[in-house]
């Protein structure tokens, strides 16, 4: 029978992880710091601003405006909605940048709104703006 003292057999009982836990600690701080650089490897094409020739006129912006009846004017002049599209396709075709903006009161059907986009969109007119009108402050 082999004799064990009492203190050599507690020694076995107990297991030492500091140096366990000092090499965690170590693979942590070398991931932390190692982990930006493997993100930033992101390259980016960023647009620049283009400097605007003095020389040339603002663009013309043709207005159409949408009634609460529904009827629908083109630069203050009246037009149906074929005509109003056969109109837009021959402005496009003179003027590739034509501008439109599109003015609708809060008392107008939004389809009616909504007609008007669409015809823009089959006369390929790709600059379209809304008009807004800023609502009256209460009274106090």
């Amino acid at each position: 029978m082999k004799k064990h003292s009492k203190s050599q057999h507690s020694s076995l009982n107990e297991l030492n992880i500091t140096p366990l836990l000092d090499l965690v600690f170590v693979l942590l701080v070398i991931f932390i710091i190692t982990t930006p650089q493997l993100s930033n490897d992101l390259e980016l094409n960023l647009p620049t601003a283009k400097s605007r020739d003095t020389n040339q006129p603002p663009p013309k912006l043709n207005y159409i405006l949408v009634d609460p009846s529904g009827s629908v004017k083109l630069n203050n002049q009246p037009f149906t909605l074929p005509v109003l599209k056969q109109t837009l396709i021959q402005m496009k075709k003179e003027d590739p940048d034509t501008s439109v903006v599109v003015k609708g009161g809060s008392d107008v059907e939004y389809q009616k709104v909504i007609g008007v986009l669409d015809i823009l969109q089959q006369a390929d007119v790709v600059k379209v703006g809304l008009a807004t009108e800023t609502a009256a402050a209460p009274a106090p």
